[in-house]
Protein backbone atom coordinates (compact mmCIF):
# COMPACT_ATOMS: atom_id res chain seq x y z
CA UNK A 1 0.00 0.00 0.00
CA UNK A 2 1.40 3.30 -1.32
CA UNK A 3 0.08 6.74 0.44
CA UNK A 4 0.49 9.55 -1.98
CA UNK A 5 1.13 13.11 -0.39
CA UNK A 6 1.59 14.67 -3.52
CA UNK A 7 -0.18 14.01 -7.10
CA UNK A 8 0.77 16.23 -9.90
CA UNK A 9 -1.25 14.45 -12.97
CA UNK A 10 -2.94 14.99 -15.83
CA UNK A 11 -6.43 16.15 -13.69
CA UNK A 12 -4.40 18.68 -11.62
CA UNK A 13 -3.03 20.45 -14.91
CA UNK A 14 -6.13 20.31 -17.21
CA UNK A 15 -8.64 21.62 -14.35
CA UNK A 16 -6.16 24.74 -13.49
CA UNK A 17 -8.46 27.26 -15.32
CA UNK A 18 -11.48 25.55 -13.08
CA UNK A 19 -9.47 26.46 -9.83
CA UNK A 20 -7.84 29.44 -10.74
CA UNK A 21 -9.10 30.80 -13.68
CA UNK A 22 -11.44 33.47 -12.14
CA UNK A 23 -8.80 34.98 -9.74
CA UNK A 24 -6.23 35.28 -13.15
CA UNK A 25 -9.18 37.04 -14.57
CA UNK A 26 -9.89 39.16 -11.50
CA UNK A 27 -6.05 39.78 -11.33
CA UNK A 28 -5.17 40.82 -14.71
CA UNK A 29 -7.87 43.11 -14.62
CA UNK A 30 -6.27 44.91 -11.72
CA UNK A 31 -3.32 44.59 -13.32
CA UNK A 32 -4.26 47.40 -15.77
CA UNK A 33 -3.98 49.58 -13.06
CA UNK A 34 -0.26 49.63 -13.59
CA UNK A 35 -0.59 51.47 -16.93
CA UNK A 36 -2.47 54.41 -14.78
CA UNK A 37 0.39 53.70 -12.30
CA UNK A 38 3.03 54.27 -14.76
CA UNK A 39 1.15 57.28 -16.30
CA UNK A 40 0.55 59.60 -13.13
CA UNK A 41 4.18 58.96 -11.99
CA UNK A 42 3.42 56.50 -9.03
CA UNK A 43 5.99 53.86 -11.22
CA UNK A 44 8.86 54.85 -13.32
CA UNK A 45 7.94 52.85 -16.46
CA UNK A 46 7.95 52.97 -20.18
CA UNK A 47 4.00 52.87 -21.25
CA UNK A 48 4.12 50.87 -24.36
CA UNK A 49 6.27 48.11 -23.15
CA UNK A 50 4.01 47.50 -20.52
CA UNK A 51 1.02 48.30 -22.56
CA UNK A 52 2.18 45.32 -24.51
CA UNK A 53 2.63 42.92 -22.28
CA UNK A 54 -0.73 43.61 -20.38
CA UNK A 55 -2.55 43.69 -24.13
CA UNK A 56 -1.19 40.61 -25.19
CA UNK A 57 -2.03 38.96 -21.61
CA UNK A 58 -5.62 40.19 -21.89
CA UNK A 59 -6.51 38.95 -25.09
CA UNK A 60 -4.62 35.65 -24.31
CA UNK A 61 -7.00 35.12 -20.70
CA UNK A 62 -10.16 36.82 -21.97
CA UNK A 63 -10.03 36.11 -25.75
CA UNK A 64 -8.69 32.58 -26.74
CA UNK A 65 -9.00 30.71 -23.15
CA UNK A 66 -12.02 32.29 -21.30
CA UNK A 67 -14.24 32.28 -24.13
CA UNK A 68 -13.42 28.30 -25.43
CA UNK A 69 -14.07 25.93 -22.77
CA UNK A 70 -12.43 23.46 -25.00
CA UNK A 71 -9.26 25.15 -24.38
CA UNK A 72 -9.74 25.57 -20.81
CA UNK A 73 -8.57 22.31 -20.74
CA UNK A 74 -5.29 22.07 -22.41
CA UNK A 75 -2.17 21.94 -20.21
CA UNK A 76 -0.57 25.31 -21.96
CA UNK A 77 -3.10 26.79 -19.75
CA UNK A 78 -1.37 25.53 -16.82
CA UNK A 79 2.18 26.39 -18.05
CA UNK A 80 1.21 29.87 -19.01
CA UNK A 81 -0.52 30.60 -15.73
CA UNK A 82 2.96 28.97 -13.75
CA UNK A 83 5.16 31.66 -16.15
CA UNK A 84 2.66 34.77 -16.08
CA UNK A 85 2.86 34.09 -11.88
CA UNK A 86 6.79 33.48 -11.81
CA UNK A 87 7.30 36.79 -13.42
CA UNK A 88 5.09 39.20 -11.81
CA UNK A 89 5.22 37.63 -8.25
CA UNK A 90 9.15 39.11 -8.43
CA UNK A 91 8.13 42.17 -10.50
CA UNK A 92 5.45 43.28 -8.24
CA UNK A 93 7.65 42.54 -5.36
CA UNK A 94 10.23 44.58 -7.00
CA UNK A 95 8.39 47.42 -7.88
CA UNK A 96 6.41 47.91 -4.90
CA UNK A 97 9.45 47.97 -2.70
CA UNK A 98 11.22 50.59 -5.49
CA UNK A 99 7.98 52.33 -4.82
CA UNK A 100 8.50 52.79 -0.83
CA UNK A 101 12.66 53.44 -1.42
CA UNK A 102 13.68 49.64 -0.29
CA UNK A 103 15.90 48.21 -2.55
CA UNK A 104 17.54 44.78 -2.33
CA UNK A 105 20.45 43.57 -4.46
CA UNK A 106 19.46 40.11 -5.36
CA UNK A 107 15.93 40.93 -5.76
CA UNK A 108 16.83 43.94 -8.27
CA UNK A 109 19.49 41.81 -10.03
CA UNK A 110 16.58 38.68 -9.74
CA UNK A 111 13.83 41.30 -11.26
CA UNK A 112 15.97 42.05 -14.23
CA UNK A 113 16.99 39.06 -15.09
CA UNK A 114 14.43 36.44 -14.21
CA UNK A 115 12.50 37.72 -17.34
CA UNK A 116 15.07 36.79 -19.98
CA UNK A 117 14.26 33.03 -20.31
CA UNK A 118 10.77 32.96 -19.03
CA UNK A 119 9.49 35.96 -21.51
CA UNK A 120 10.06 34.39 -24.38
CA UNK A 121 8.54 31.10 -23.19
CA UNK A 122 5.74 32.93 -22.25
CA UNK A 123 5.10 33.84 -25.54
CA UNK A 124 6.18 30.49 -26.68
CA UNK A 125 3.32 29.34 -24.86
CA UNK A 126 0.87 31.98 -25.77
CA UNK A 127 1.05 31.17 -29.35
CA UNK A 128 0.46 27.17 -28.24
CA UNK A 129 -2.61 28.75 -26.76
CA UNK A 130 -3.60 30.41 -29.66
CA UNK A 131 -2.45 27.37 -32.05
CA UNK A 132 -4.24 25.34 -30.27
CA UNK A 133 -7.49 27.29 -30.13
CA UNK A 134 -8.11 27.60 -33.60
CA UNK A 135 -10.08 24.64 -34.37
CA UNK A 136 -12.86 25.77 -32.23
CA UNK A 137 -13.12 29.10 -33.49
CA UNK A 138 -13.05 27.79 -36.86
CA UNK A 139 -15.79 25.20 -36.09
CA UNK A 140 -17.93 27.33 -33.47
CA UNK A 141 -17.41 30.65 -35.50
CA UNK A 142 -16.74 32.32 -32.06
CA UNK A 143 -16.72 36.44 -32.88
CA UNK A 144 -16.69 35.71 -36.57
CA UNK A 145 -19.46 37.94 -37.97
CA UNK A 146 -20.37 40.09 -40.89
CA UNK A 147 -20.45 44.01 -40.98
CA UNK A 148 -22.13 45.96 -42.99
CA UNK A 149 -21.66 46.21 -46.78
CA UNK A 150 -21.16 42.14 -46.54
CA UNK A 151 -17.31 42.43 -45.22
CA UNK A 152 -17.01 39.20 -43.04
CA UNK A 153 -14.49 38.90 -40.30
CA UNK A 154 -13.52 35.36 -39.92
CA UNK A 155 -11.44 35.35 -36.43
CA UNK A 156 -9.28 32.60 -36.94
CA UNK A 157 -7.62 34.81 -39.16
CA UNK A 158 -7.59 37.92 -36.98
CA UNK A 159 -5.88 35.16 -35.08
CA UNK A 160 -3.26 33.91 -37.19
CA UNK A 161 -2.57 37.98 -37.97
CA UNK A 162 -2.21 38.38 -34.17
CA UNK A 163 0.13 35.45 -33.88
CA UNK A 164 2.78 37.60 -35.89
CA UNK A 165 2.61 40.63 -34.47
CA UNK A 166 2.67 38.87 -31.18
CA UNK A 167 6.60 38.08 -31.96
CA UNK A 168 6.98 41.37 -33.24
CA UNK A 169 5.77 43.31 -29.89
CA UNK A 170 7.94 40.22 -27.89
CA UNK A 171 10.38 41.26 -29.94
CA UNK A 172 10.05 44.97 -29.05
CA UNK A 173 9.74 44.56 -25.42
CA UNK A 174 12.58 42.25 -24.80
CA UNK A 175 14.49 44.76 -26.72
CA UNK A 176 13.16 47.43 -24.05
CA UNK A 177 13.65 45.02 -21.18
CA UNK A 178 17.15 44.34 -22.12
CA UNK A 179 18.35 47.99 -22.15
CA UNK A 180 16.06 48.74 -19.05
CA UNK A 181 18.03 46.17 -17.47
CA UNK A 182 21.99 47.22 -18.91
CA UNK A 183 21.11 50.33 -17.91
CA UNK A 184 19.90 49.79 -14.29
CA UNK A 185 22.03 46.88 -13.37
CA UNK A 186 24.99 48.31 -15.60
CA UNK A 187 27.59 47.10 -17.66
CA UNK A 188 30.43 44.93 -16.10
CA UNK A 189 33.57 45.78 -17.94
CA UNK A 190 35.86 42.57 -18.96
CA UNK A 191 39.81 43.10 -17.69
CA UNK A 192 41.72 42.36 -20.52
CA UNK A 193 44.88 40.50 -19.63
CA UNK A 194 48.32 42.31 -21.10
CA UNK A 195 50.62 40.17 -23.06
Amino acid sequence: MTVRFFSFGKDSMVDTFYAIGFVMRLCQSVSLLELLHIYVGIEYNHLLPRFLQLTERIIILFVVITSQEEVQEKYVVCVLFIFWNLLDMVRYTYSMLSVIGISYAVLTWLSQTLWMPIYPLCVLAEAFAIYQSLPYFESFGTYSTKLPFDLPIYFPYVLKIYLMMLFIGMYFTYSHLYSERRDLLGIFPIKKKKM
